[in-house]
């Protein structure tokens, strides 16, 4: 961590920011993806937990240019982490103020039908939202999702080992807060795992009267072919 004592206004104020990717969790990330016209007092508050009205409060701007640096070299850090492959065998949660510990299965088929399918939807979602937006030629060499929608995927597929609670999806909303608090080197990659390795998953959701189109040629296929074999000898 970064620490700096700064003089303020009404005295002076400690702030500490993650020098490393690994100190910042996916929480911190969410919200700085998330943020509209995002500035270096915004991002120091996200990162330090102090209010940008406390960080208002200080006395020379000079103060923060150590901030402003670590922040961008973050971001850096970033670019690279989306590139990355290497997923952690566990990641501990902190439930009730305990640390829990569970593995991570790279198969998130073994989770409850519920999880497995809500899962496959918010991949589906995504793929379809960044087509929309930037067509769909070659839509899987620029696709990065969204860190909301890596924060879904992961609270399905771990809630119930983490809880110990049979799946509930009324749940999930609650419990993304709780995943919100693994290191974001931990959880990228986890959920990056699941968009690039289901074929099934990595499709663009199709309206219904397209679905039912693809049926139909489906079903004209099969009879084609099945009246074919009743005449080959």
């Amino acid at each position: 961590m970064i620490e700096k004592t700064v003089k303020t206004t009404k005295g002076k104020l400690r702030i500490s920011i993650p020098a490393q990717l690994s100190e910042v969790t996916l929480g911190q990330m969410m919200a700085l993806q998330e943020a509209d016209n995002i500035n270096d007092l915004s991002a120091i508050s996200i990162l330090s937990g102090i209010p940008v009205d406390e960080l208002q409060q200080i006395s020379s701007t000079a103060e923060l240019l150590t901030f402003g640096s670590h922040i961008m070299s973050l971001a850096h850090q970033i670019k690279y982490l989306y590139n990355s492959d290497a997923i952690p065998q566990k990641v501990t949660f902190l439930i009730n103020g305990k640390p829990k510990q569970v593995n991570v299965i790279k198969n998130l088929s073994v989770e409850p039908a519920g999880a497995f399918m809500a899962a496959r939807d918010v991949i589906a979602d995504e793929i379809t939202a960044h087509i929309k937006q930037h067509g769909e030629q070659h839509w899987a060499e620029h696709f990065n999702p969204s860190l909301k929608a890596c924060c879904l995927i992961l609270a399905h597929y771990f809630y119930c080992r983490v809880t110990g609670n049979a799946y509930n999806e009324y749940a999930i909303d609650d419990f993304a807060e709780t995943v919100k608090t693994l290191r974001v080197t931990e959880a990228l990659p986890i959920s990056k795992h699941f968009f690039t390795s289901y074929p099934g998953f990595s499709k663009p959701k199709t309206g219904f009267w397209h679905r039912a189109q693809q049926l139909w040629n489906n079903a004209r296929e099969y009879n084609r072919l099945k009246s074919l074999n009743t005449l080959t000898p």
